[in-house]
């Protein structure tokens, strides 16, 4: 067969058509190297393995697009036809070209693919097309799979778990290279295989530097194992937030709000969970609120989670109520929730306490502020026109200025009136309450509140600050 026989022989020629016909060929050398899968030793010795293995390197540094469309480009890129990569050969060359769609990689075993897209990354190919290529590996070998529910032999299992170890092993880490959601996928896989800790910790490295992207539906990971007591994991969650808060370098603290909300969301879909115990649900409330203190202005998702936490284990005391409720800061909440919380038979009496407070510091300072501007918009058009007309004009308007003012003002102490009646209907069931215990020698809450407040009046009395006309004695 060598040319030692004779000229031209066979050797001389299978070389010749590996080496202008195999090698030249993006996709006749992957389909080489799978022809080759079960004589893999033998082919590596002959040097077949190598040369097509360089083959694909060098074709995939002269164009990346080979290993497919990186997610940048195909999130930026919406239309039909321009979407496709300009490797698609033009239409006069489609009419003679039998094959003019690039060969994937993934139809490779793992033994053959690691070591190819590990040279890849030594030879320094773009990230993002590395990223594209390894996830459509995992795609095909492991998520596809599982999401049809094939639930396989243990030998199927113990290969999709050798292969997501080994796509956490090849993924680049930068962040934004992999939508988060399908980050996600993967990472709940490697917990349904019973992955090592190294690839789970890999993925959750990953999506903590860009939790920000992450949604509410993403977070819920199911509970794995018979003993589980809660319905999702919210030990993985928790440790997502610390990676994200560990990595974070934002400036303008857009991505903390993001997340802050996100977790908000996240207890509000979980409070429901009659397993939650109080101790995960208040800490991750308070991780989320220390992470986020001066930044989230708003309180209302706080109190939702904590509304819903509180219907569905009513069997709490008093006091874990309280401790529950020691994450909301009512002067952040809206007036609506603030409306909603001092008629929450479900609080604790203390906590429907502060919410009227806070809802009267409202009235305090929206008042003034409301006032104000009215006065300066009257300025304001008085410095607009001409001496004469400013003249006439404040004789005239003079009468209808004061009735906006007094308008306002009705309106105003109307707010006042009813958040009053609330008040004086809050105290009387308090005070109910408190004489009860009264009769078994405990002291009466009210009483002891408006001492410290220095407010010794009648129950029914809101004027606290005005001062009583002394009556002397005729």
């Amino acid at each position: 067969m060598t040319e030692s026989h004779c000229t031209n022989n066979l050797f001389s020629k299978a070389l010749d058509f590996f080496e202008h016909q195999v090698v030249s060929s993006w996709n006749k050398s992957i389909r080489a190297l799978k022809a080759a899968e079960d004589i893999l030793q033998q082919a590596a010795d002959l040097g077949l393995v190598g040369a097509c293995v360089e083959s694909i390197i060098l074709k995939a540094l002269e164009h990346p697009h080979l290993l497919g469309e990186s997610f940048k480009d195909l999130t930026s890129n919406d239309e039909g036809e321009d979407n496709e990569n300009y490797f698609r050969p033009n239409v006069r060359r489609k009419l003679f070209a039998l094959e003019w769609k690039s060969e994937d990689l993934s139809i490779l075993s793992l033994r053959l693919y690691e070591p190819i897209i590990g040279a890849m990354i030594e030879r320094e190919i773009p990230a993002e097309y590395i990223a594209a290529a390894v996830c459509q590996y995992a795609k095909k070998w492991v998520l596809f799979s599982m999401k049809e529910g094939d639930d396989g032999s243990i030998y199927k299992k113990s290969i999709q778990r050798e292969i997501i170890e080994a796509v956490e092993r090849m993924l680049p880490n930068a962040r934004g290279l992999i939508p988060c959601a399908l980050l996600f996928e993967m990472l709940r896989s490697a917990i349904a295989l019973d992955a090592s800790n190294e690839c789970r910790n890999g993925f959750e490295i990953r999506i903590g530097k860009q939790l920000d992207q992450a949604t509410v539906k993403d977070l819920l990971i199911p509970s794995q194992g018979y003993a589980k007591e809660e319905r999702y994991d919210t030990e993985c969650v928790r440790r997502l937030m610390k990676n994200f808060y560990r990595n974070y370098t934002g400036k303008d603290g857009h991505e903390l709000i993001t997340v802050a909300e996100l977790i908000e969301n996240f207890l509000i879909e979980i409070a429901s969970d009659i397993d939650l115990k109080m101790s995960t649900f208040i800490s991750l409330a308070d991780f989320s609120l220390a992470a986020s203190r001066g930044i989230l202005q708003n309180s209302d998702g706080m109190y939702r989670a904590i509304d819903i936490y509180l219907d569905k284990h009513r069997y709490l005391t008093e006091s874990e109520r309280e401790e529950v409720c020691h994450l909301l800061d009512c002067s952040k909440m809206s007036p609506e929730a603030c409306l909603h919380a001092s008629r929450n038979e479900r609080l604790p009496v203390r906590v429907m306490v502060q919410v009227l407070f806070a809802v009267q510091l409202q009235m305090r300072e929206t008042m003034p502020k409301e006032i104000k501007g009215s006065e300066e918009g009257r300025l304001f058009l008085k410095g607009a026109e001409e001496e004469e007309e400013e003249e006439e004009a404040a004789t005239r308007g003079c009468n209808s200025e004061e009735e906006v003012i007094k308008a306002e003002m009705e309106k105003m102490s109307s707010k006042v009136l009813e958040l009053e009646r609330e008040c004086d209907m809050m105290r009387r069931e308090i005070l109910n309450g408190s004489c009860r215990k009264a009769r078994k020698g405990k002291v009466n809450m009210w009483k002891e509140m408006k001492r410290k407040l220095g407010c010794i009046t009648s129950m029914h009395d809101c004027n606290c600050h005005v001062k009583k006309k002394k009556v002397h004695p005729k």
